[in-house]
């Protein structure tokens, strides 16, 4: 099977940097909806959506592994299994209904929340930084990113293989990302009391 390049994940490319993400929902009748696909079918769906000019982000990440002749392949695999989502309006969802790669589609009550995840997410996969997904969140400390490319970021500290990282979730989903993060850039916002 040969491997695919990197598709786009997002429609349009500028979804959150131009504010249509928070604006539009605003307007009567446009939702955020979270989208649970058939087995792998996010990519599918993705450009089935991206073709009907759908709005909607399922992030994708590389993954290196090596072949079986030993060479070294990158694929692009979906950051959140399943899961896509997609801004638009009941007749715009009815066309995604209908392209045979959605089991479940549940509206978003908090869009705000949602977007702000959502960004942070889509900053963090463009900068390039290696992400591990974390399928329920974890308590620990949380976190302000206080300096660098992320100052800003909100999260929970997590520690691995004697490693600090910073768990960023997907509230919607119970759900999150984490990245390798240097101490020293963050601050203490909420001391977790088993910590105390």
């Amino acid at each position: 099977m040969p491997i695919l390049k990197r598709e786009n994940d997002i429609y349009p490319p500028d979804l959150f940097e131009s504010g249509l993400a928070l604006t539009r929902p605003a307007q009567e009748g446009v939702h955020w909806w979270c989208l649970y696909t058939e087995v792998r079918r996010e990519k599918d769906l993705t450009r089935k959506l991206g073709s009907m000019k759908i709005p909607h982000y399922a992030p994708v990440v590389p993954k290196r592994y090596r072949s079986p002749n030993g060479r070294l392949r990158t694929s692009y695999i979906p950051l959140f299994a399943n899961y896509v989502f997609m801004l638009a309006d009941q007749e715009q969802r009815y066309r995604a209904m209908t392209t045979n790669c959605i089991r479940k589609c549940s509206a978003v009550k908090d869009f705000e929340m949602l977007v702000s995840d959502l960004s942070q997410v889509h900053a963090i996969v463009q900068a390039g930084v290696p992400l591990t997904a974390e399928s329920k969140l974890a308590a620990g400390d949380k976190v302000k990113v206080r300096t660098g490319p992320f100052a800003g970021y909100e999260g929970v500290v997590l520690r691995r293989e004697g490693k600090t990282r910073l768990l960023l979730s997907i509230r919607f989903l119970e759900e999150g990302v984490s990245m390798a993060i240097d101490e020293g850039q963050l601050e203490i916002t909420d001391k977790h009391k088993s910590n105390q």
